[in-house]
């Protein structure tokens, strides 16, 4: 009961305190559009600790991904959240830190080959699980049932 009254509370017209009673597609637009940002900023934070962006440790995670194939920029590009990022510059960072390396293609000079270090393996086998705790500490308010519903949904407004 109590969770249910502090849920009401807590209503997207609340939070981002307007007075008007948003029509519902606005309402779930505006709500998907707050929660990803509020997440973003959750996980960022959580990140901020180890020197690292989500868009970075995403970059890592495509490459571990890859089992020691390489990747070029289009591949990496694809397989990334956000689409926004520009995946030369989180290389060129990633490189800084000795997290990734770049190689010119031998068959195709014109074809830069990305692949992770030993150092960026190793970061990851550290940051994952203290990441997939934080992930499971976010989701920890909703059930399996709800978790599952909600990828559903989310899937079902992409379609």
């Amino acid at each position: 009961m109590y969770i249910q009254i502090l849920y009401l509370q807590l209503n997207i017209e609340k939070i981002i305190k307007t007075q008007v009673e948003l029509p519902l597609s606005r309402k779930v637009i505006v709500n998907l559009m707050y929660t990803e940002n509020w997440l973003m900023d959750k996980i960022n934070s959580e990140l901020k600790t180890h020197d690292i962006s989500i868009q970075q440790f995403n970059v890592l995670r495509i490459l571990k991904g890859q089992k020691g194939c390489p990747a070029n920029l289009s591949t990496i590009q694809e397989r990334m959240v956000s689409k926004m990022s520009n995946t030369t510059r989180l290389v060129d960072k990633l490189i800084q830190k000795n997290f990734v390396q770049r190689a010119t293609c031998v068959s195709n000079r014109r074809k830069v080959e990305i692949t992770i270090t030993q150092e960026g393996n190793t970061f990851l086998e550290t940051v994952s699980p203290l990441i997939s705790a934080f992930e499971h500490k976010l989701t920890s308010s909703l059930s399996e049932e709800d978790m599952i519903t909600l990828n559903e949904l989310l899937n079902k407004l992409r379609t």
